[in-house]
């Protein structure tokens, strides 16, 4: 019989093998991803870690100057422009601090001699541990700073709480005032009652828990970011307040000592917050809560001594669904500031509550028209 070839059967291949072949695929894909994801995280940690807001060059560059001036009982700490023009100060909302203008400053340098102060309560500015958190004894104050450091009329303009103050001066320091803008300034919303049926109540009440112990928690950056993840979850992304509160505790430990820097928010406004609230002092705001703050400080009352020119800059507002005003002042509290001025003029923006950050060109076009187009 001629040899003949017999075909040898393929060996079946056994099911757990390839499954085990599948699964080591699998194992290093999520290996290899993790180690990506790793990779990625700490490039982004170090940039977190090691941001610069480039606006600080550029107010350097402007030829502003950081500096203190001992007045009375307070150590103001404040930023000074180059004299190229008429005395200007600058005061900021509430929890912030004088840095929140940087995006103004450099194009008000090229006009003015600017100062922008940090208030009490805010900043590096230092005081008594029992200093009196009033408007009185806060635009007392920032008076005699005027009168030491400025030493002529000034332009004032002030955002927020910093219109309140500047409110104050017109009325009580007429002799320092030459003329002022009120940047959204909470004029009668942030009094009793009223104060009562806004939005920022429960801000006003993070300040008093703190400031009282009753949080039992001196960290109010932290607190704050915890007391307010609804805001945060609303205007960024949902969880955003819990990676935030994990990139403030990252960039302390990069950066001891200097005020929280988050490069990655990317709204100004929230950004420049964080690194207000770090040096906030939450006895400020509690005043408000108590109505300590406006303790011998009739808004209307103020508003009817001011012989000075004064430009009321009106943000947007709403109402929320539990009937809250989400803004500093409604049209019809902003109707009864101009009907109490003397000399007021009313402008209406499209704008976020802090006007100079939200649209910084228009802001300093404002200023400029009112205060020397205007020859004020």
């Amino acid at each position: 019989m001629s040899g003949t070839i017999t075909a040898r059967p393929q060996r079946a291949t056994r099911p757990h093998s390839r499954a085990k072949k599948v699964w080591i695929v699998i194992g290093a894909v999520v290996a290899a991803l993790a180690v990506g994801a790793a990779v990625a995280f700490g490039i982004f940690k170090h940039s977190v870690d090691t941001y610069v807001d480039p606006w600080a060059q550029k107010v350097v560059d402007a030829g502003y100057e950081e500096k203190t001036a001992q007045v009375n009982d307070v150590n103001f700490s404040y930023v000074e422009g180059p004299d190229n023009g008429p005395p200007l100060m600058l005061l900021h909302a509430q929890l912030m601090d004088w840095f929140d203008y940087s995006r103004v400053m450099p194009d008000l340098a090229e006009k003015y001699h600017v100062f922008v102060v940090d208030y009490q309560g805010h900043g590096e500015t230092t005081y008594p541990d029992d200093y009196p958190m009033t408007a009185n004894q806060i635009g007392t104050d920032l008076g005699a700073f005027m009168d030491q450091q400025i030493a002529e009329p000034a332009f004032v303009s002030g955002n927020s709480s910093g219109g309140l103050l500047a409110t104050w001066l017109a009325a009580n320091r007429p002799d320092a005032v030459r003329a002022i803008v009120l940047e959204d300034p909470p004029l009668f919303a942030s009094e009793y009652p009223e104060i009562t049926k806004t939005v920022a109540i429960k801000a006003f009440k993070s300040s008093y828990d703190v400031a009282n112990d009753e949080a039992g928690n001196d960290d109010f950056l932290m607190y704050w970011l915890n007391y307010n993840s609804a805001f945060f979850d609303k205007n960024l992304f949902p969880g955003s307040a819990t990676v935030i509160t994990y990139f403030v505790s990252s960039y302390r430990d990069a950066n001891p000592g200097e005020p929280v820097e988050l490069g990655f928010i990317s709204d100004d406004t929230i950004r420049l917050l964080m690194r207000g609230l770090e040096e906030y002092d939450p006895r400020f705001g509690a005043a408000f809560y108590d109505g300590s703050w406006n303790e011998g400080f009739d808004h209307a009352e103020a508003l009817q001594k001011i012989t000075a020119p004064t430009l009321l800059i009106h943000a947007n507002f709403s109402t929320t669904d539990e009937g809250l005003l989400n803004g500093a002042m409604d049209q019809d509290q902003a109707d009864a500031v101009m009907s109490l001025l003397s000399d007021g003029t009313y402008e209406r923006v499209d704008s976020e509550h802090v006007v100079h950050l939200d649209h910084p060109d228009e802001f300093v076009n404002l200023l400029n028209d009112y205060f020397l187009d205007g020859t004020k």
